[in-house]
C-alpha cells in the first residue's frame, strides 16, 4: 500500500508537535533556511523540533536556488528526516550527508515543469536557472537515478492545473525506479486530492504533497492541526 504524507509549515516547535500528533507522524514539518542569517541559526531551529521528535524537512525557502549550500550545511549539522534541494545540488547533498553518517535522510531534487507534458527542466540551480532549456521526463529521471536521489520534487505545478505534466513525470520517474514524488506549488485543500490521485494512478509508492498556506489560520498565523489531519484522512482513502 502506498505511503502518503503531507509537507507543511509550522509557526514554532509547539505548533509542529501538535501537527505531528494530529497526523500520527504522517507529515514532514518544513524549516526553510532562507530567513536565517546562518546555517547554524537554521540548525538551532531544526534541533529544537528534533528534540520533540518532529520529522523535519529542511528546505530552501521559496525554492530559492541561492540557498542550496545553506541547505547542505544545515542538513549536515542536523541529519534531518528530509531535505529539499535543487537538481544540480542534490547529489552533492546526498554525498555530504553520507559522509557524516546520515544514511536515512531522504533527499529530493527539484525538477521544473515546462508547460508541456513530457518536457521538464533540471536547470534549477543558481546559475543554470537562467536557461530555458528542456529535456524529456525520461531523461530527467535517468539522470536522477544516476545520482541515487530517491525522490522528485516537481515545482511549480499550479495546484491541479497541470495534471498531465504531473502524470508524465511520475510515470517516467517510476519507470526509472524512483517511486517517491513530491508535487509542490499552488496546492490547497481542494486540489490536493486530485494531485495525489494522479501520482498514485501513475505508480508512485510514496506521495508527499507540499501544502504550505492552505491550512494556516489567518487570525493566529498557525497551521491548524485538525485541517491537516482531515486532509490526510481523505488522501489515505485514495490508496
Amino acid at each position: 500500500m502506498a505511503t502518503i504524507k503531507i509537507n507543511v509549515l509550522a509557526t514554532d516547535a509547539q505548533n509542529a508537535k501538535e501537527i505531528v500528533e494530529a497526523t500520527n507522524g504522517n507529515v514532514y514539518i518544513g524549516v526553510m533556511v532562507k530567513p536565517f542569517p546562518t546555517a547554524e541559526a537554521a540548525a538551532d531551529a531544526v534541533r529544537e523540533m528534533q528534540r520533540l521528535g518532529i520529522p523535519v524537512s529542511v528546505g530552501l525557502g521559496g525554492a530559492d536556488p541561492l540557498m542550496w549550500h545553506k541547505v547542505v550545511e544545515t542538513a549536515v549539522l542536523t541529519k534531518p528526516a528530509h531535505v529539499n534541494q535543487v537538481y544540480p545540488g542534490a547529489g552533492y547533498t546526498l554525498a555530504a550527508l553520507k559522509a557524516v553518517g546520515s544514511e536515512d535522510t531522504i533527499v529530493n531534487a527539484l525538477i521544473k515543469p515546462s508547460g508541456i507534458a513530457e518536457k521538464v527542466s533540471i536547470l534549477t540551480g543558481p546559475e543554470s536557472q537562467a536557461f530555458d532549456e528542456y529535456i524529456s521526463c525520461e531523461a530527467a529521471a535517468a539522470a536522477l537515478k544516476e545520482l541515487h536521489i530517491p525522490s522528485v520534487k516537481f515545482y511549480p505545478i499550479g495546484g491541479a492545473k497541470h495534471l498531465d505534466e504531473v502524470a508524465a513525470m511520475v510515470k517516467a520517474a517510476v519507470n526509472a525506479g524512483i517511486t517517491m514524488f513530491e508535487p509542490t506549488g499552488g496546492i490547497d485543500a481542494e486540489s490536493v486530492e486530485a494531485v495525489v490521485k494522479v501520482c498514485l494512478e501513475n505508480g508512485a509508492q510514496t506521495v508527499v504533497p507540499h501544502v504550505y498556506t492552505a491550512f494556516v489560520d489567518k487570525n493566529t498565523g498557525k497551521t491548524e492541526p485538525s485541517q491537516v489531519k482531515n486532509s490526510l484522512e481523505k488522501l489515505l482513502k485514495l490508496r
